[in-house]
């Protein structure tokens, strides 16, 4: 139990060698290592880029941008062990900038989104899966907010980097792992309370 902490630093120290490592590849030319990098760093980099209040759309163009100023400046970054960090503070700062331009859009602009018709729905199982997963997300929605940026992170990413999870939401890093235990034993509860959940 006590090696818990340990392997975590020790698994975190391993996988920004291996950025580390990628990113010099990279600089020298190898596009399939920096192929690896958007494989391993995107789904952070998006639920950041969500976390800020984008939609789907702003944020998967916030990313793109986010990589594309990576190419841009790909032999300006200092550290390579600091890339995590780079990119989660690169795809913050466009997503302040998107949305700041969001807001300045006229209200006939928001007015003609608001009136436009929802897509078809898909085949019935698909429609299960996704009220099954708005009504989870209703419980989500009344998480404390800590709780609900952590969770919008983990929830997609198999392995979290915990030192770029910290930068991306202010956290002390060594918080992060007791905070999502909590987080998700106070969803349990709401979804425990409420009769209408069926996980399946």
């Amino acid at each position: 139990m006590s090696n818990v902490p340990v392997d975590r630093a020790a698994a975190s120290l391993d996988r920004a060698a291996r950025l580390g490592e990628r990113l010099e590849r990279a600089r020298a030319g190898d596009r399939d290592a920096l192929d690896e990098v958007v494989r391993e760093l995107n789904p952070l980099l998006w639920h950041v880029a969500r976390a800020q209040g984008l939609a789907a759309e702003e944020a998967a163009d916030v990313v793109q941008t986010t990589w594309l100023e990576l190419v841009r400046g790909l032999h300006t970054i200092r550290s390579s062990s600091a890339l995590t960090a780079w990119l989660v503070t690169t795809t913050r700062r466009e997503s302040w900038r998107v949305r700041g331009l969001a807001q300045r859009q006229t209200p006939h602009d928001a007015a003609t989104l608001e009136s436009s018709p929802d897509p078809d729905p898909g085949p019935a199982d698909l429609l299960l899966s996704e009220e099954r997963d708005r009504a989870l997300w209703q419980h989500v929605a009344r998480l404390p907010e800590r709780c609900r940026a952590l969770l919008r992170i983990v929830a997609h990413v198999d392995r979290p980097d915990y030192t770029a999870v910290a930068e991306a939401l202010g956290m002390p890093r060594g918080s992060i792992g007791p905070t999502r235990g909590r987080c998700l034993a106070k969803l349990r509860e709401l979804l425990a309370a409420d009769s209408t959940w069926s996980p399946t």
